[in-house]
């Protein structure tokens, strides 16, 4: 997988062939998921799941999510009977606002290192293979995204990160949810288009801005997909 030729070839194959190419030639390879039962997360759970069902679902649970995702991800562990592993921080949301106060208002970028970064950088540590409901389309800070990439954590470990949904519209998302009778997020049909922690998201109000709702506009990234250095 790490030949320049192989990843070259695919970034046009569909999405299912580039999960089922990344599962045969890391055979035997931890894999992980992360995701926040967003639209897109919800479609590679469904492809992946067919391959390797019981693959680790990380959600990073930093205690500020909404309760619709909270009562959503619940479910949809119960119902898909998911191999679920919340990710948590060191401390407690309480622990944190009592020594810090209310990170998320006055350092937001801080907050999402102590809640999102860390316990994401830790908990990938047993991991080779890292797949992620990525989309170039979503944000300017990813449109170089490659569908297969190598990456170096601080750490110094390398692990493969595939976004097999790199090259997808958001109209390709909501057709592949409605033809394969997906559930999703009820905080979508409220008008929320990028959906995080609760105090950090907002109804965006350029649409084809997903991501201008979250943080109240101040940044585009948490830092979970850009803690780790891409090696070409």
């Amino acid at each position: 997988m790490n030949d320049r030729r192989n990843l070259e070839a695919l970034e046009t194959s569909s999405s299912a062939e580039v999960i089922a190419r990344v599962l045969d030639d890391g055979a035997g390879k931890l894999a992980c998921f992360t995701c926040s039962f967003q639209a897109e997360d919800m479609i590679v759970l469904h492809l992946l799941r067919r391959q390797l069902p019981d693959i680790a679902v990380l959600f990073l649970d930093t205690g500020y999510h909404f309760a619709q995702t909270y009562a959503f991800r619940d479910r949809l562990a119960r119902d898909w009977n998911l191999n679920l592993v919340n990710v948590v921080p060191e401390r407690t949301v309480a622990e944190q606002e009592a020594t810090f106060g209310i990170l998320y208002r006055e350092e937001p970028s801080r907050c999402c290192q102590l809640r999102k970064v860390e316990p994401l950088q830790r908990a990938l540590e047993p991991y080779e293979l890292w797949f992620t409901g990525l989309r170039r389309e979503q944000s300017v800070t990813r449109r170089n995204l490659k569908k297969v990439e190598q990456h170096r954590t601080p750490s110094g470990r390398t692990l493969t990160k595939v976004s097999p949904l790199a090259d997808w519209t958001w109209g390709q998302v909501w057709a592949y949810t409605s033809s394969n009778k997906l559930e999703y997020l009820p905080q979508y049909d409220q008008g929320y288009l990028s959906i995080g922690c609760e105090p950090c998201t907002a109804i965006p109000d350029d649409p084809n801005n997903p991501r201008g709702g979250r943080w109240g506009g101040k940044k585009l990234e948490c830092g979970i997909h850009t803690f780790s250095e891409r090696s070409e």
